[in-house]
C-alpha cells in the first residue's frame, strides 16, 4: 500500500508499521449523529459509550435519528439514558447546529480539513480534537494529525524519547516529527494508537 511505503521512511515508525495488520480507512454517513456520539462518548470507556449509544438510538425505534428528531427531543429524554446536562444540550446544540447550516455528508466532502474544522468548533461542547476524530473516522481523511490525543502523545514519547516536561515544546516535536508523515498523517495516528494498545512483550 502506499502509505506504507511512504511512512516506512521514518525508520522507527517502521517498526510500528510493521507489528500491525496494513489500516483501510473507511467513510461512514451521517455527521451529525457521529458528532454526537462523539459528545456522548468523552471521558467514557468504550463499553459505557457503546451502551449508552445504544440506548440513543433506542429512543427513535433502533433507527439513525435525523437532526430533526435529535433537536425535537427533550433534555430529560437524553437525561434518561445517562448523559449530563451539559452532554444532553451538546448533542441538542449539535443537532441545531447541523439544521441551520444544512450540514450534510455531501456539504463536507467539498470542504477542506481546515475548513471543517473551523465550522463544528463554533458548536458549543465541539472542540478540534473531536472534529479531527469525525476527519478520521468518519470522513476517511488520510491526512490529519491530532496532536492533542493523548494515546499519540503517549506513543510517540516512547517510540520517540521524547520528553514532556514542557508541554509546549513537546507538541512542537511532534507536529515536526509528523510533517515527514504528510500527506498520510492519519495513517500513522492509527498505527501508533495500535500500538499503544497492543500488549507487550515483557
Amino acid at each position: 500500500m502506499e502509505y506504507i511505503a511512504h511512512l516506512s521512511k521514518d525508520k522507527k515508525l517502521k517498526n510500528v508499521i510493521e507489528s500491525g495488520e496494513p489500516i483501510v480507512l473507511k467513510l461512514r454517513k451521517n455527521v451529525c449523529l457521529r458528532l454526537c456520539a462523539s459528545i456522548m462518548s468523552q471521558q467514557l470507556s468504550t463499553k459505557v459509550a457503546e451502551v449508552i449509544f445504544k440506548r440513543f438510538l433506542q429512543l427513535y425505534g433502533g433507527e439513525e435519528p435525523t437532526p430533526q428528531q435529535i433537536a425535537a427531543t427533550p433534555l430529560e429524554t437524553l437525561r434518561s439514558i445517562g448523559l449530563s446536562n451539559a452532554k444532553a444540550a451538546y448533542v441538542v446544540n449539535v443537532a441545531q447546529f447541523a439544521i441551520e447550516h444544512n450540514l450534510s455528508d455531501g456539504l463536507l466532502k467539498k470542504m477542506s480539513n481546515e475548513e471543517i474544522i473551523a465550522l463544528l468548533t463554533q458548536i458549543k461542547g465541539i472542540g478540534k480534537w473531536t472534529v479531527e476524530m469525525l476527519l478520521m473516522f468518519t470522513l476517511g481523511r488520510e491526512d490529519v494529525f491530532a496532536v492533542d490525543d493523548y494515546g499519540i502523545q503517549v506513543a510517540m514519547k516512547k517510540i520517540y524519547n521524547l520528553d514532556d516536561s514542557n508541554k509546549k515544546l513537546f507538541k512542537e516535536q511532534m507536529l515536526k516529527r509528523s510533517q515527514k508523515w504528510k500527506p498520510y498523517r492519519t495513517y500513522a495516528c492509527m498505527h501508533l494508537w495500535r500500538w499503544k494498545d497492543a500488549p507487550k512483550e515483557k
